[in-house]
């Protein structure tokens, strides 16, 4: 006889939930993102280009005693203060001005990841960018003293440059914020070259006629907080102006823009 042996049918598996895209992957992708538009390639050109130029200029025009690689840097700071906001701005508005949300944001429903590898790749170019214009004034530093026949003057510490590339990259931070919270890539300008020049300009005026202002402006003038990083290391009390004008001018406006596009409607 033969007995049969009933064996307990094996577990049914569910198969395991679809991995969500790594944040490494939508940070390469964004950055991808702003160089293969023609548009965004030559921003990001114009970084080392507008750098070439500046150091050219400083070496036709500084007078001899003042072809020192301070006033290489400090020249170079200038455009690159301007155009590294910029890109974080149109890395952010693109989404909304070229109509192209829909499609990032259904490949990425979580928008907070898409956003957070936009904010990556933003401070990676400002990492990148500014060493390059360092070497870039380097170089201009060594051929201007060349020309003008002096020994080249090295009046910057490695705390100074790292000091100027953490102001870069807060000034391409504030862009980034004002992205996020307008997400509109024309109205965002507007309102940065606002934040960047009139803002600075009506405090230096009121610190100038005011002098209890001139006492409260470190704490309120994120402006002010920042230019302190570009001309050397920070004591104490500046790292504390430094914080509280970040929080006021730029964590509590990049909360307030996250919340908003995590909730707006993309058409």
């Amino acid at each position: 006889m033969t007995i049969l042996q009933h064996r307990a049918p094996h577990p049914v598996t569910e198969p395991a939930a679809p991995r969500g895209i790594p944040l490494e992957r939508i940070t390469s992708t964004e950055l991808r993102k702003m160089l293969d538009t023609r548009s965004g390639f030559w921003t990001m050109a114009s970084i080392a280009l507008v750098s070439m130029a500046t150091t050219g200029m400083v070496i036709l025009f500084a007078e001899r005693e003042d072809l020192t690689y301070g006033t290489f840097t400090a020249a170079i700071s200038v455009p690159m203060s301007l155009i590294l906001p910029i890109i974080a701005i149109l890395s952010v508005t693109a989404e909304w001005s070229q109509r192209s949300g829909l499609t990032t944001f259904t490949l990425v429903p979580h928008r907070s990841r898409v956003i957070a590898g936009k904010l990556l790749a933003s401070v990676a170019i400002a990492l990148v960018a500014t060493p390059v214009a360092f070497a870039i004034g380097a170089a201009g530093n060594v051929a201007g003293a060349a020309i003008a026949g002096v020994d080249p003057v090295w009046d910057l510490t490695t705390v100074n440059l790292l000091t100027i590339e953490l102001a870069n990259v807060l000034g391409m931070l504030v862009g980034f914020m004002l992205g996020v919270l307008v997400r509109s890539s024309s109205a965002a300008l507007v309102a940065y070259f606002l934040y960047q020049f009139l803002l600075p300009t009506l405090a230096l005026i009121l610190a100038a006629k005011q002098d209890w202002f001139r006492e409260l402006q470190p704490w309120v003038d994120f402006d002010f907080a920042t230019g302190a990083l570009l001309e050397g290391p920070l004591s104490a009390q500046q790292w504390a102006h430094l914080a509280a004008t970040g929080t006021v001018w730029l964590l509590v406006p990049l909360a307030v823009g996250l919340r908003l596009v995590v909730r707006a409607e993309v058409k």
